[in-house]
């Protein structure tokens, strides 16, 4: 480093071997790294606080620089009951995943790990909550978080961040072939690979319970204020059975589901669950709340800003705004129970 010196001292290994028999316990590089010490310490105390102060103040730009450059990828993986949660700081993106993926199911790369996870050198073990801190970093498209997946062997599903859609998820047979295409040519670009797994996984995507996406969310009828909410209708124009663990899309019964979200008004923010009812043929009902995580809600956000431009004209803030207000200062169509 352009701030180090190399102080090189030429002896006679004889002396070297003699001088250290008298030694405790330590070499003789040792030794004279221990007579520096004190003869820095010796310094007049200004001088030495300033120098070291430089020192620090260096190493943690230093360390600052090198975390700056850093980027990381987000793990959640089931397998055989198990689940870890980890980080990696290569920052791998949805084809190297899917390789890594496709080498592990075909045991292509010669040995395979007994487990997925030994497919990653250097991962760091994290907390639920820091997986969760990563996935809205990752929305955030800083660049930080270069991709979130959640790789599930017991239901065969594997699942990635998109920052625009959320959640994505496929059968692992597919992403598996889709790696594949992308991939047997050595000659392919960076850029033909990627349109060639993206081509082979389009209108594969599957629902799957935690990883909604902007798919999911589509609205319908007026958005309505209730105690203190505005409630969004959800459209359940999809496999709400695969999401919520119902049983309505059948012709076995005449149930079927009411899934509301809501805008927290006084907070102005979506709240962080769903509220579904299930409407049973018998006239019985069953309610229940389904907990967002943090892309579900970004999404969601978005397709409540977008359905509340469309019905309102107004911005999701603007409108959640006159209900802030006096009664009589309400302006604009609205809708109240």
């Amino acid at each position: 480093m352009a701030d180090h010196v190399d102080i090189t001292l030429w002896i006679d290994r004889r002396w070297k071997d003699a001088i250290e028999k008298h030694l405790k316990d330590e070499t003789l590089q040792e030794h004279l790294e221990d007579v520096l010490d004190e003869l820095c310490n010796q310094l007049p105390e200004r001088e030495y606080e300033r120098i070291s102060a430089e020192i620090y103040a260096e190493d943690a730009a230093r360390r600052t620089e090198e975390e700056a450059a850093r980027t990381y990828a987000a793990y959640h993986v089931m397998e055989r009951g198990q689940e870890w949660y980890f980080k990696t700081s290569l920052g791998e993106e949805l084809l190297a995943v899917g390789k890594k993926l496709r080498g592990y199911l075909t045991k292509g790369s010669g040995v395979a790990p007994d487990k997925f996870i030994g497919m990653f050198f250097g991962g760091q073990p994290i907390t639920v909550e820091e997986y969760n801190a990563l996935t809205a970093l990752r929305m955030e498209n800083t660049g930080k978080v270069r991709g979130v997946f959640d790789v599930n062997f017991d239901k065969r599903e594997f699942s990635a961040v998109h920052i625009m859609d959320g959640w994505q998820t496929w059968a692992m047979r597919d992403v598996s072939a889709a790696v594949y295409h992308a991939t047997r040519s050595q000659f392919a670009s960076s850029d033909d690979k990627w349109r060639k797994l993206l081509d082979h996984l389009s209108g594969k995507e599957i629902t799957s319970v935690g990883h909604l996406s902007a798919r999911n969310f589509s609205f319908g009828d007026e958005i309505i204020e209730s105690d203190g909410k505005l409630n969004f209708y959800v459209q359940t124009e999809f496999d709400v059975d695969a999401a919520f663990g119902t049983f309505v899309l059948t012709g076995k019964n005449d149930d079927w589901l009411n899934i509301y979200a809501n805008y927290d008004i006084a907070e102005d923010r979506p709240c962080d669950t769903l509220e579904l009812t299930l409407c049973k043929g018998d006239g019985s009902e069953e309610s229940w709340s389904y907990q967002l995580n943090a892309a579900e809600q970004d999404v969601l956000l978005r397709k409540m800003e977008e359905y509340c431009q469309q019905q309102t004209g107004m911005s999701l803030h603007d409108y959640a705004q006159q209900f802030r207000e006096e009664p009589e200062q309400q302006q604009g169509p609205v809708m109240k129970l």
